[in-house]
């Protein structure tokens, strides 16, 4: 079985070490310090990593993930290496694979992206459709919620995903399933997105999520 967690993670960390400590990210605010940061407390402070997602404890992870910030940038990338420790719940049985897929893949593109030259680049064909299993339930997670339309996300042979408010105008948005996934996430730098829906519709998504 493929492990598509451990080859984003080798492309993810090969991206930040050839941006250095102070490049731009697509992550609003951050360094590609503060995301080497980001991604060890993840696996290495799980006290610190709750906040990401749980917003009383944000506070205690900013603070945390600006502690790790502030040491020398090779050690946060050779942690980032490592993996993650053998008492992390990353190091359970399939867990790796699991949580990181997406999250690593999102923050390579972050990385590469960033910047104004960059070029599209083909996901792996598996890659692709471990990115496209995991698509339903990030779609109503990240999108879904926010969403004041139906969305209808389509990869270009017509399989489909349909989130968001039951009865509301629907905008489709067709394009490969690495690309849906950076859309759901809210990443502004993407390629080959078709928007399609009443231009009401469009208009009032566009508040909410970045569209091509």
């Amino acid at each position: 079985m493929s492990n598509h967690a451990l080859a984003e993670r080798h492309r993810l960390a090969e991206l930040l070490a050839a941006a250095g400590p102070d490049a731009p990210t697509l992550c609003t605010g951050w360094s590609t310090r503060d995301l080497a940061a980001h991604l060890v407390i993840r696996e290495h402070r799980p006290d610190a990593a709750a906040g990401i997602r749980i917003g009383p404890l944000a506070d205690w992870t900013r603070r945390v993930q600006s502690g790790y910030a502030e040491r020398p940038y090779e050690e946060l990338l050779r942690l980032f290496r490592a993996g993650p420790p053998v008492l992390s719940l990353f190091a359970l049985p399939g867990a790796d694979e699991a949580a990181n897929t997406v999250e690593y893949f999102v923050h390579a593109e972050d990385v590469r992206r960033a910047g104004g030259s960059w070029q599209p680049q083909p996901v792996p064909p598996g890659r692709a459709a471990a990115l496209w299993r995991r698509l339903p339930m990030l779609a109503r997670l990240e999108a879904g919620r926010r969403s004041p339309v139906r969305l209808e996300l389509r990869r270009p042979d017509g399989q489909g995903v349909t989130v968001g408010p039951a009865g509301a105008p629907v905008v489709r948005i067709t394009g490969e399933p690495g690309e849906l996934v950076l859309f759901v996430y809210g990443r502004g730098a993407r390629t080959e997105l078709a928007v399609d829906g009443p231009p009401d519709a469009v208009t009032a998504l566009r508040h909410v999520l970045p569209l091509p």
